[in-house]
C-alpha cells in the first residue's frame, strides 16, 4: 500500500469513503502517523458516523481492484463557540449557531506524492464547508516541525493565528502545535502578532533546513566518485499528514 514509486500513469477520481475502503485507510494511517487510531475512527470515517470524508483513488488499473486508495482527508462539523478560534471569529453569537469544519487527518501515500492529491481533497473541504450557511471556517493543528504542511496550508491560504506549547505529546516528548485557519461566508479574524511570528519562525526553520539539504548535496557531489544530483529531481519525502490527537496533526 505504501510503495515508494509507481510504474504507470495514474487517473486519480475523488468520492467519499465507502466501507469497503476501511483496510486501506488502516494500513495508510498506520504507515504514515505516529498514533495509533481505534477501530472505531475508522468504522466511523468508512460508514460517515459524524465525519465527513473523502477518498483519492487511484482508477488506472494498476492491479485487480477497481480503484486503489491513494489518499484521504477526513473532517467533523463542530460548534464554533466550542473551537479553539471561537475569539478570532467575529460573529453575532446570539443570532444563530455558528459552526466550523475540522480537518481530523489528511495523508497521501508517498508514491503518489507532488500530483497536486493533497491540494484538491483540501479544496473539497473548502468547497463543502462553504456551502454550510452557518460554517464560518476551516481549521486544524500542524505540529512546529513541519515546515513543508505550514507552507503548504499557507499556500493554500490558511492564516496562522496562534502556537500552541506543548500541545501534542509523542513518544514521551512535548511539541508545539500552529493553528490554522481558512475564513468564510463572513468569518474575520483580528489580527495576530504572534501568528505573524509563528510564521516567519516557520518559515525560517524551512529555509534553514533547506540550506542545509542543499549543502550536504553540495558535500556528496563533490567527493571522488559521486555524480551530481539532477537539478530536476524531487524530493519525495514527507510532505502532508494530519492526525488525529485529539486534533489534526500535520
Amino acid at each position: 500500500m505504501l510503495d515508494k514509486k509507481i510504474t504507470h500513469r495514474p487517473t486519480i477520481t475523488y468520492r467519499p469513503m465507502r466501507p469497503t475502503d476501511l483496510q486501506a485507510l488502516q494500513q495508510i494511517h498506520a504507515g504514515l502517523f505516529p498514533i495509533r487510531y481505534e477501530l472505531e475512527f475508522f468504522l466511523n470515517v468508512v460508514n460517515g458516523h459524524g465525519i465527513v470524508s473523502w477518498a483519492a483513488v487511484d482508477i488506472s488499473g494498476c492491479d485487480d481492484r477497481m480503484d486503489r486508495l491513494v489518499g484521504f482527508v477526513t473532517t467533523r462539523l463542530v460548534p464554533a463557540k466550542e473551537s479553539e478560534i471561537a475569539d478570532s471569529l467575529r460573529y453575532d453569537s446570539s443570532r444563530s449557531e455558528k459552526t466550523l469544519v475540522y480537518i481530523l487527518t489528511l495523508g497521501v501515500v508517498e508514491a503518489y506524492r507532488n500530483l497536486r492529491i493533497a491540494t484538491t481533497l483540501v479544496q473539497e473541504v473548502i468547497k463543502y464547508a462553504s456551502s454550510i450557511p452557518t460554517c464560518r471556517g476551516v481549521y486544524l493543528h500542524v505540529i512546529d516541525y513541519n515546515n513543508p504542511a505550514i507552507l503548504f496550508y499557507r499556500k493554500m491560504l490558511f492564516k496562522l493565528v496562534r502556537r500552541l506549547p506543548s500541545f501534542y505529546y509523542i513518544q514521551g516528548r512535548h511539541f508545539d502545535s500552529y493553528l490554522f485557519v481558512y475564513y468564510l461566508n463572513g468569518g474575520q479574524s483580528t489580527c495576530s502578532p504572534l501568528g505573524m511570528v509563528a510564521a516567519v519562525a516557520a518559515v525560517a526553520a524551512y529555509l534553514k533546513g533547506l540550506v542545509a539539504s542543499l549543502a550536504s548535496v553540495l558535500r556528496k557531489s563533490s567527493k571522488p566518485g559521486r555524480s551530481r544530483k539532477r537539478a530536476d529531481s524531487k524530493d519525495t519525502g514527507s510532505l502532508l499528514c494530519t492526525q488525529e490527537g485529539d486534533s489534526g496533526l500535520v
